[in-house]
């Protein structure tokens, strides 16, 4: 049993420290003992329960949600977006950006080489909600997915990595090629020429991956953009266990890729090269792409996680979802 004048002591020690907001140099000095005294007081204090510590979680906030999330799945990192359960697409994606241009306002250290895939309206939405970096000096944003096409869309792919760059004070580097291609043989003529080869040997210099994850129906983003499979070719990718896309390479539910002809159409970052970012950032919400974010993670495509709170609560359900049709 710990003394009553032991007590009295750890409790004093504790008030000036916890309510008075006295530093622990000066409650040494005040007391006449060691800091080390003081800061053993406090830890015996804790223990005895004269102080007990709480983290009030504010509304809007999931931290125990993110902490289940990265335990669960083994991710690095999870960060969860406030959305009403009634909030649409728009809204969904709008809150996942922000969230996401938080979480790299706060990570991003210099030196950074961030690769970011073409079509994504997440991914928009992430560049429109971040602001300035100052701290973020040698920055370089690489687009990691072509998205060169003739229609208005086409535009989209070179604003992400030039705003992106500006806000991170930095340079972008275009990939100058479609994301998807008609031909095996038009991919290998573009992927021999200078200014392509150039970009995609950089690729193992990106220390942050930016990603959209997609579903076997492209958004009207990707539609629009001439970057597209077919009918009859998504048919073909459903037929062969595919649920959801990264970079336009597709995988089925337990995240393996589906390995189609379709695969040597594509100009971007292999997911094999994906798999070796240090931090392969996965933005992306809304329950209709739940099982191609779950995939996303099983498959070691993404080892970081922005997605909305409804998501991450079907995640941690572990819920069987129907693929679309």
């Amino acid at each position: 049993m710990v003394a009553v004048q032991a007590l009295r002591l750890m409790t004093r020690v504790a008030r000036l420290y916890h309510e008075q907001g006295w530093s622990q140099s000066r409650i040494a000095a005040q007391m006449h003992v060691s800091q080390s005294t003081v800061s053993r007081m406090l830890r015996r204090a804790q223990a005895e329960g004269i102080v007990r510590i709480s983290v009030r979680v504010p509304q809007g906030v999931y931290a125990g949600l993110e902490e289940q999330l990265v335990a669960v799945y083994g991710l690095r990192d999870a960060v969860v977006a406030d959305c009403a359960p009634e909030a649409d697409e728009e809204a969904i994606e709008r809150a996942v950006g922000e969230a996401a241009a938080h979480y790299l306002e706060t990570t991003l250290g210099r030196d950074e080489t961030i690769g970011i895939s073409s079509w994504s309206r997440t991914l928009l939405a992430l560049v429109r909600a971040m602001r300035s970096i100052k701290g973020a000096r040698g920055t370089q944003v690489i687009q990691i997915l072509g998205g060169a096409s003739l229609s208005q869309a086409g535009v989209h792919a070179a604003y992400l990595a030039t705003q992106l760059a500006e806000r991170l004070q930095g340079l972008a580097v275009f990939l100058p090629a479609p994301g998807v291609v008609g031909s095996e043989g038009a991919r290998r003529i573009l992927l021999d020429d200078p200014s392509v080869r150039e970009v995609t040997a950089r690729f193992p210099e990106v220390t942050v991956a930016l990603v959209g994850v997609g579903t076997l129906q492209p958004s009207s983003l990707v539609a629009s953009s001439g970057n597209v499979f077919s009918h009859a070719e998504l048919v073909r990718l459903r037929d062969g266990g595919a649920i959801g896309d990264v970079l336009m390479r597709f995988y089925d539910r337990e995240g393996a890729p589906v390995e189609t002809d379709l695969n040597e159409r594509v100009i971007g970052m292999e997911l094999a090269e994906l798999r070796c970012v240090d931090r392969a950032v996965g933005v992306a919400g809304g329950l209709r792409k739940l099982a191609a974010i779950r995939g996303a993670i099983l498959g070691g495509l993404i080892n970081i996680l922005v997605t909305d709170r409804l998501v991450a609560e079907q995640l941690l359900e572990n819920r069987s979802v129907e693929i679309e049709g």
